[in-house]
């Protein structure tokens, strides 16, 4: 992957992020390129991996999720294939929206929504409990989302 993305580059990544919709006229426009070279561009961006992926943001309270815990997780047995195990788990399990492998007390961290406190307690025992390796669990709950949309720094100050 390249190191350096030029002024366009960057502009094509902040415009896709913050409207992923947007069409390659559209975009161009917003960039002050020709449809061409934009579309060329925004390939390229795709292909070099500074573009992974295009997606809705969805509510989700508003699809019924009223709770978001955070879960720490102490495994009982750092092996390989423990951990591959726990992991590959993981990626069948819906409510479990995020995952980071994390340094400290605990192994991961897990974000997981939940339609209230009932229904996670439920998926803590019934779920959580039974991964593979876990030792200890650990949960915190939002009370708010402070800053919920992800987005990545793509200004020359950061790059």
């Amino acid at each position: 992957m390249p190191t350096t993305l030029d002024r366009i580059d960057r502009a094509l990544l902040a415009a896709l992020q913050d409207n992923a919709r947007l069409t390659i006229a559209e975009l161009a426009d917003q960039v002050s390129l020709t449809t061409s070279p934009c579309w060329r561009r925004v390939k390229q961006l795709e292909e070099q991996g500074y573009i992974t992926g295009y997606q809705a943001t969805l509510s989700p309270k508003s699809l019924g999720f009223g709770v978001t815990a955070f879960v720490s997780i102490m495994m009982d047995s750092h092996t390989k294939d423990m951990a591959r195990a726990f992991e590959k788990r993981l990626m069948e399990i819906p409510e479990i929206v995020a995952c980071h492998h994390i340094s400290g007390r605990y192994d991961f961290l897990l974000e997981i929504l939940a339609r209230d406190l009932e229904s996670f307690g439920e998926f803590a025992r019934e779920v959580l409990q039974r991964l593979p390796g876990v030792k200890e669990i650990y949960s915190s709950f939002s009370y708010k989302a402070v800053k919920e949309r992800r987005i990545i720094p793509v200004s020359e100050n950061h790059i």
